[in-house]
């Protein structure tokens, strides 16, 4: 953190891979919804136990999910920021499992995906 006007995000040590801050931005408007610019972005975490790790950080936050998602190659979820920027947080499973077709083309889908199941994971991994 620096301050109530930037955060910076990291992994395996280093200073940081995200900076977000506040200095241009502060106070105004968040960006029309149908309109120009960012859509959404997408971090991948290692595992499915980090993913639930950072469901259950959400969940004792109370911070919002706009969705959540199983689409066979990966499980997603979803949220928005502050400036309603879309967030995506996900793990891809290993390549031998994902799912094909008859003729063995991926398979990908978007299905409901089991939060309680997720949290699980925790519990698996402890």
């Amino acid at each position: 953190m620096y301050g109530k006007e930037a955060a910076f995000i990291s992994a395996g040590g280093y200073h940081h891979h995200i900076g977000l801050n506040t200095w241009y931005s502060e106070g105004a408007s968040p960006a029309p919804i149908n309109s120009a610019g960012l859509f959404h972005i997408a971090i991948l975490y290692p595992s499915r136990n980090d993913l639930a790790i950072i469901f259950e950080r959400l969940l004792k936050a109370d911070y919002p999910l706009t969705g959540a998602s199983d689409h066979g190659v990966s499980e997603a979820l979803y949220l928005n920021d502050p400036d309603r920027n879309g967030i995506e947080l996900y793990w891809d499973r290993p390549k031998e499992l994902w799912p094909q077709k008859p003729d063995g083309s991926l398979d990908m889908y978007t299905r409901h995906l089991d939060l309680n199941d997720l949290l699980s994971e925790i519990i698996k991994s402890s």
